[in-house]
C-alpha cells in the first residue's frame, strides 16, 4: 500500500484481508463531497467509502474504532437492513484515515445551550454543522456519537447499493428495475431468476450510484433487536487482533521511560549498565525520556529500569494540595462561562431556606486494561503503523511529520482497542513509536508501555471543585447558583492534536452543570478555568463526570432541606421541563419499588444526569454488612430516543455505571514531588466482580432525537451512590472517592 489514495491496487487491503473484484457504495453529502479514499485498478471499482460488494460478499468499511461498544455490529446491521443480506454475512474492516470518514454527529457539540430543549431547527443546524466536520478531518470515535453519525449515512449507503445492483441486473435481464426484488444477497426477477450481488458487482461498478428511499422501520429484521455481535467469536477464541497482538517478521520490542514530572525535561541519562544486558539492542533518546529496544518486551522493561536518568522539575505545583489550591484560586477571577443564567439568584424571599455546600473530586486515570502501545515500520519513504486509536487522520498526519513524510506515505492499521475512554484519542503512543521506527529504519518495532508508565503518564480527568448555593420554599427549589473550577481538557486537547488555541466559553467544562432539565426559576451556573499544566484529557463523559456528581448531589441536599422525597423533588422540577427525563425517573421509581423509606442497614439513593442527548436515572442500594458497606443493587433507566440494539444499550449503561461507581468508590490520582503517586492497580483499585451490584436496566424510547449510549451511564452513578450512603449513614460525603469516608467492600 503506497498511499491512502491507492489503497486499492488490484485489491483493497486492510491488514491481511483483501477485497477483490468488487464495487463500493456509500453515502455522504455536503456542498462538495469528500474525496473517496479508495481507488482501484482495471476490473475493480470503488465508488464510495463504506460498502464493498466483491467476489467474497459484502464488506462494511467502518471508520469508527471498535473498543467494546459494539459499533461494528450495529453499523453492519444498518447496512444489512437496506441491502437485504444476512448480518453474519457482512464482513467489517476498519477504514483508513480519510476525510470522507468524518464524524457528522459532532455538530451538536458546536452549539451552546440546553440540548434537551433544542428545537427541530437547532437539531437541523447541528446536522449542518456536523457536515462541516469533514473540513476539519474529524474522523474520531468519541462523544457517544457513532450511532447518531451512522444511522442515516449507513442506511443510505446500503439502499444506494441495493438499487444500483438492481439496476445492473435490470440491464442484464432486459427488465425494469421496478420489477426486481432483493433477498439474501441476490437480485430476484419475477420468474425466479436470481443473480448474486457478487456476480453483479463489476457491472454495477460502471453505473452512477442511485439514490434510494430508505425502508420503513416496520420491515427491520435486526435494528431494534439484539443480534449476536459479529466480533464475539474472534474475541472469545483469542483471534481478535488488538494493538499488543501485532506480530511482524523481524519485529523488535521496546518500552520507554518518560519524565515522571510531567512536562519536565530530561537533563541527562547514563545507559551504560543497560547496554550490557543480554537481549538489549539499542537505547534511543526521545528528548523527554528514553526507549529501550530488545528481543522481547520484558527484557526491554528490565533494561529501561537500569538506565540512570536525571529528570527536570514539573511545570506545575509539586503536590496535590498545592494543585487544588491553584484550582480554588480560579474562583477569584472572571467566570469563563455563564451558560445558564435564568431569573435572579439574588432575589430570594426572606422565608426561603438557604442551602450551601462545597465539593471536590480528584484527578483520575483512564486505566485501560490494554496499556498504551503501537507498532511502526519505517522504510525511508514509507511508514506503516498498527495501533488502537480514536483519531486516525490525526495519527497519520502527525506521524508523517515526525518521519519527514507526506500523509499519503503513511499507512495506518486501526486494531481493536483494549479500552479507549478518550485516552486513545491522544497521539503520544503513536508518536513515540514513530520516533523509534525512524531510529530503527528497516526494522518493525513494537513499543509497549509498562503499566506503571501508562498510569503515571496519562492525560487525566481533571480534578475539580464546586461551590453551590440554593434555596427552597414550600418543598420546592426556587434558586440554584453553582460554580465549578477545573482545568480544561478540551483546550489542552485542541492544542496537542491540532495546535489550535481555543477561546470563548468552554461548554465542556460545565457540561452536566448548566444543561440539566430542571425548571428552577432562578438558575445560574458558572465555569472557571484553572490555569495549570497538569496534562488532562477527555475521560468517559468528560465534564459530566464531575458535574453530574456536583449538581445532583446538591439537588439531593436541597430535597432534604425541603423535607421532600428526593426522587419526587426532582420529578416536580422536571415533568414540565423535559418529559423523557421525567420518564426515566418514573421508571427507576417503579423498577426499584422506591418508597423513600428504607429499613435499618439499607440505604437507597437516586441520581440523574442528562448527557450526550440521553437522560439517565439510577437508583443505587447499599447494605451494611458487619460494618462494611456493599453496593447490593442498581436500577438504571435511559431514553436515547431510538435504541438500534437494546441489548447493547443495556450493556453500555451497565458498563458506564460500573466505570462511574469504580471512580466514586476508590479511584484517585495524587501528586508528590511533581510525580503521580499511583503506579498500578494495587494503588488504583477498581470495582471487582464480587463488589458489583445486581443490575436491572430499562431502555425507553420516547426521546424525539437519538442520544448516545457509551458515556451517559457514568455520571449519575456517582451521586446515586453518595445519596445512598447518606441514606444509610446520615453522613454527607462531598469529596470523592467515598473510600476516604466510608469502609467500602473492596
Amino acid at each position: 500500500m503506497a498511499s491512502v489514495r491507492k489503497i486499492l491496487r488490484r485489491s483493497f487491503l486492510i491488514g491481511s484481508t483483501a477485497i477483490v473484484g468488487g464495487v463500493a457504495f456509500g453515502a455522504y453529502s455536503i456542498s462538495r463531497p469528500a474525496a473517496n479514499p479508495l481507488s482501484a485498478d482495471a476490473g475493480e471499482a470503488a465508488l464510495n467509502p463504506f460498502v464493498f460488494i466483491d467476489q467474497s460478499g459484502v464488506t462494511l468499511i467502518a471508520p469508527r474504532a471498535e473498543m467494546g461498544q459494539g459499533v461494528q455490529t450495529t453499523w453492519a446491521a444498518l447496512i444489512a437492513e437496506e441491502l437485504d443480506v444476512e448480518l453474519d454475512a457482512v464482513r467489517v474492516l476498519h477504514g483508513p484515515p480519510a476525510q470522507a470518514y468524518y464524524n457528522s454527529a459532532f455538530g451538536e457539540y458546536m452549539l451552546f445551550g440546553k440540548s434537551y430543549a433544542f428545537s427541530d431547527f437547532q437539531h437541523g443546524l447541528a446536522e449542518s454543522l456536523g457536515r462541516s466536520a469533514k473540513l476539519l478531518n474529524l474522523q474520531m470515535t468519541g462523544g457517544s456519537a457513532s450511532m447518531r453519525d451512522g444511522f442515516i449515512r449507513m442506511r443510505e449507503a446500503g439502499a444506494s447499493a441495493r438499487e444500483t445492483l438492481k439496476e445492473a441486473a435490470a440491464r442484464q435481464l432486459g427488465l425494469s428495475r421496478a420489477l426486481l426484488s432483493t433477498r439474501n444477497g441476490h437480485v430476484i426477477a419475477p420468474d425466479g431468476t436470481e443473480l448474486s450481488y457478487s456476480a453483479l458487482a463489476e457491472a454495477a461498478a460502471g453505473l452512477e450510484p442511485i439514490e434510494a428511499t430508505l425502508r420503513d422501520p416496520g420491515t427491520w429484521r435486526y435494528l431494534g433487536h439484539s443480534p449476536k455481535r459479529i466480533d464475539i467469536v474472534a474475541k472469545v477464541t483469542g483471534t481478535a487482533e488488538f494493538g499488543v497482538d501485532v506480530r511482524l517478521p523481524g519485529m523488535k520490542f521496546a518500552t520507554l521511560r518518560i519524565n515522571p514530572k510531567l512536562g519536565g525535561e530530561m537533563r541527562s541519562f547514563d545507559d551504560s549498565a543497560a547496554r550490557t544486558m543480554p537481549g538489549v539492542e539499542r537505547i534511543v533518546d526521545l528528548g523527554t525520556g528514553i526507549a529501550v529496544v530488545a528481543n522481547n518486551t520484558w527484557l526491554a522493561a528490565k533494561a529501561a529500569e537500569a538506565v540512570e536518568i536525571d529528570w527536570g522539575p514539573a511545570p506545575y505545583p509539586a503536590d496535590t494540595d498545592a494543585i487544588f489550591a491553584e484550582i480554588e484560586q480560579s474562583f477569584d477571577g472572571w467566570a469563563n462561562s455563564r451558560l445558564r443564567n435564568d431569573g435572579d439568584v439574588s432575589d430570594i424571599p426572606a422565608d426561603a431556606t438557604l442551602v450551601s455546600a462545597e465539593y471536590k473530586v480528584p484527578y483520575l486515570a483512564h486505566a485501560n486494561m490494554e496499556p498504551m502501545n503501537a507498532t511502526a515500520h519505517f522504510t525511508g519513504d514509507h511508514l506503516e503503523i498498527w495501533c488502537g486509536n480514536q483519531t486516525p487522520v490525526l495519527v497519520q498526519s502527525t506521524c508523517a511529520r515526525i518521519a519527514g513524510l507526506e500523509s499519503e506515505q503513511v499507512t495506518l492499521h486501526t486494531t481493536y482497542l483494549g479500552g479507549g475512554f478518550g485516552r486513545r484519542a491522544e497521539l503520544d503512543f503513536s508518536q513515540y513509536a514513530t520516533r523509534l521506527a525512524v531510529a530503527m529504519q528497516g526494522t518493525p518495532v513494537q513499543l509497549t508501555w509498562t503499566r506503571e508508565e501508562d498510569m503515571t503518564h496519562d492525560f487525566y480527568r481533571p480534578g475539580a471543585l464546586a461551590r453551590m448555593r440554593g434555596a427552597v420554599r414550600d418543598g420546592q427549589a426556587i434558586m440554584l447558583d453553582g460554580q465549578v473550577a477545573a482545568q480544561s481538557p478540551i483546550r489542552q486537547l485542541g492544542e496537542r492534536l491540532a495546535g489550535l488555541p481555543m477561546a470563548g466559553p468552554d461548554s465542556v467544562l460545565v457540561d452536566g452543570f448548566f444543561n440539566q432539565p430542571y425548571a428552577i426559576p432562578n438558575y445560574r451556573m458558572r465555569g472557571y478555568l484553572a490555569d495549570l499544566e497538569v496534562p488532562v484529557g477527555i475521560w468517559r463523559s468528560v465534564g459530566n463526570s464531575y458535574n453530574g456528581f456536583f449538581h445532583d448531589t446538591f439537588l439531593d441536599e436541597m430535597a432534604h432541606a425541603a423535607q421532600a422525597d428526593p426522587l419526587e423533588f426532582r420529578l416536580a422540577l422536571m415533568r414540565d421541563e423535559h418529559a423523557p427525563s421525567a420518564g426515566c425517573l418514573e421508571a427507576v421509581r417503579e423498577m426499584s419499588g422506591w418508597t423513600g423509606k428504607t429499613p435499618d442497614g439499607v440505604g437507597r439513593g437516586v441520581g440523574f444526569t442528562y448527557s450526550f442527548g440521553t437522560p439517565v436515572a439510577q437508583v443505587i442500594e447499599v447494605v451494611d454488612e458487619n460494618g462494611v458497606i456493599r453496593i447490593a443493587k442498581a436500577w438504571i433507566a435511559c431514553d436515547m430516543g431510538l435504541a438500534l440494539d437494546p441489548g447493547n444499550v443495556q450493556a453500555q449503561m451497565f458498563g458506564g455505571m460500573m466505570y462511574g461507581l469504580s471512580a466514586a468508590c476508590f479511584e484517585e490520582i495524587t501528586f508528590g514531588g511533581g510525580e503521580v503517586q499511583q503506579l498500578n492497580f494495587p494503588d488504583y483499585p477498581m470495582m471487582r466482580m464480587h463488589t458489583a451490584p445486581e443490575v436491572e436496566v430499562r431502555v425507553l424510547e420516547t426521546n424525539s432525537h437519538m442520544g448516545g449510549a457509551g458515556e451517559p451511564g457514568t455520571p449519575p452513578a456517582m451521586p446515586a451512590l453518595g445519596n445512598a450512603l447518606f441514606d444509610l449513614t446520615g453522613i454527607r460525603a462531598r469529596e470523592l472517592p467515598f473510600s476516604k469516608t466510608f469502609d467500602l467492600l473492596i
